[in-house]
This record gives C-alpha cells, sequence and structure tokens, in this order.
C-alpha cells in the first residue's frame, strides 16, 4: 500500500519506464532521501496512504488467483518496496512493472529486483497511478484503499475484457468479486473484467445454427435476458459471463434445449449452439441495438 497523486492526464506504463531509463543513463531525475540506505519502515506515511506490506505468502495467493503465466504482463498499482512485481517475474516468469509514486521505494525495488535475478523482466516506475496508461496489462494488483479502488474502477471496467485484477484487503463496492481468499485475517479479492453484452443481438443466417436473437441486461458480470425471435421470449438459464466467455441455455417454443457459448469480440459472438445435447453449430451474432 503507497501513495497516489490526484487525478490526472494519462501517462503509458511503457512510455514512463522508457523515461525513467534515460534519465538513469542521464544521471539526472527525481531526488531520493534515502538512497542506498533507505529502509522502509511499516506505518510510514505516503500521500495518500501508509505503506504497509503484503504478506510473501498472500502475495503468491494472489497471482495464483490470477493465474499468472510467462505470457502475462502484471501491473501493480503502488507497488512498494516491488515484492509483487518481483515475485510475479522471478516465480511466475511473467513480465511485470511497479507504479510507485515514492522515488526511494522505486530505487529499493530496483535493487530487490537486481539481487532476485529478474531486473530484466521487473521494471519500476516513479509514477503517479492516476496519470499512468496501465490497459497493457493482463494482470492488475493492488493494495491501496477503498475510495481509491473506486477511483480505478471506471479505468479498470474499460481495460481488455479477461484481464485479471486482484486486491488485497479492500474491495471495489457494487462490483462484486468473482473469487476472494482469506488468509490469517486478511482478504484477496479477484475480478476479471467483463466483456460489454448489454444490449440486443441477431444470430446471422447462413450456418447451420437457426436463426434466433438475444437480450441482455448486465451488472458488471452479472446478466440476464431472453432469446426470441417470435411473440415469445425465452428466459434464459444459468447466464454467465466470464472475461470475453459467455454461456446461458434456454428452452424454445418446442421444448428443445438449447446450450449457448461464445467468444465475445466488440459488437461480435461467435460461439457454438447445442440442440438437446448434439452436435453443436457454429454461430455468429451481432449486436443490433442498446
Amino acid at each position: 500500500m503507497t501513495s497516489t497523486q490526484p487525478n490526472k492526464p494519462l501517462r503509458s506504463v511503457a512510455a514512463a519506464a522508457a523515461l525513467v531509463l534515460a534519465v538513469a543513463a542521464g544521471g539526472a531525475g527525481a531526488q531520493t532521501t534515502g538512497g542506498k540506505n533507505f529502509e522502509p519502515v511499516v506505518g510510514q506515511a505516503g500521500k495518500d496512504v501508509i505503506w504497509v506490506p503484503t504478506p510473501p505468502m498472500l502475495v503468491e495467493r494472489m497471482l495464483r488467483m490470477a493465474q499468472v503465466s510467462p505470457q502475462d504482463v502484471v501491473i501493480d498499482l503502488g507497488s512498494g518496496d516491488g515484492r509483487i512485481a518481483i515475485t510475479a517475474a522471478r516465480d511466475f516468469k511473467a513480465r511485470s512493472y511497479g507504479l510507485e509514486f515514492n522515488p526511494d521505494m522505486v530505487a529499493l525495488s530496483q535493487r530487490e529486483a537486481e539481487k532476485a535475478g529478474v531486473a530484466g523482466r521487473a521494471t519500476f516506475v516513479q509514477a503517479d497511478i492516476y496519470k499512468s496508461d496501465f490497459s497493457n496489462a493482463n494482470v492488475l494488483t493492488m493494495y491501496l484503499l477503498p475510495h481509491i479502488n473506486l477511483d480505478m474502477r471506471p479505468i479498470i471496467l474499460k481495460m481488455k475484457p479477461g484481464t485479471r485484477v486482484v486486491s488485497h484487503q479492500f474491495n471495489m463496492g457494487d462490483w462484486a468479486p468473482d473469487e476472494i481468499a482469506d488468509f490469517s485475517g486478511r482478504s484477496a479479492y479477484l475480478w476479471v473484467v467483463p466483456a460489454k453484452v448489454d444490449g440486443k443481438w441477431a444470430v446471422e443466417g447462413g450456418g447451420s445454427a437457426p436463426a434466433f436473437t438475444f437480450a441482455f441486461k448486465q451488472e458488471y458480470q452479472r446478466i440476464s435476458g431472453s432469446a426470441g425471435p417470435g411473440p415469445i421470449s425465452f428466459g434464459l438459464r444459468e447466464p454467465a459471463l466470464w472475461g470475453d466467455r459467455i454461456r446461458f441455455s434456454f428452452v424454445d417454443d418446442q421444448g428443445r434445449s438449447r446450450e449457448v457459448t461464445g467468444i465475445v469480440n466488440g459488437n461480435t459472438i461467435s460461439g457454438e449452439l447445442r440442440t438437446n445435447g448434439g452436435a453443436p453449430a457454429q454461430f455468429t451474432a451481432r449486436r443490433t441495438g442498446d
């Protein structure tokens, strides 16, 4: 948990990292107060919060909840001493970035990354999270405060569907988590950024799937809706949205069970429709309105 600043225009993580490296090479940059002798103290004041480190076992659990892999880019908001980003790079082989406002913490994190042998995969940037564009992350981690989580929520919801977000201790208000882990009185929360499916959709003709229309109502990852066409709409059974993956079933006007699974890509859903558990028929549906 560490400090932030008020809301200002965004700057990309990659650009910020390049700037930090260029400044370091030129021998200039943000002034530190502790240098190589700096040692963080639990409870030390930041701009908006105090610094409290996440226990190593909870760090590991957070990254496992997010199913971090070598293909992921992990960005830690308010990275403190760098332990989450370093663990992601060392133990999960991910590319990781830590965004931290305190330059002493940034320098400490860089030294710790070198000790851990991951300086090439874990990068630390002196940055304000309100200014930074972290949209290239596959996994976002944070230990901030409830009101800061809520500040971040609209930005996070615009990230790529399927992005995994893990928060130590604090939730996202009425955006219910997809998973909660408890560890010695501390909690970790996982969310998967949902695709936007709210609205009306129509299955395109010409394929082996029958022509249907779907209508979804959405609140974060929770969805409800109906299928058609015709004067009767069929309520959806067990509709589920996990990132860009959607699943639901319904019973048509002939009493046949229809099971639908698909991938959402903007205004298109592509997937399979099974009738009474039979062979799948490929379909593509397009959004036709709100």
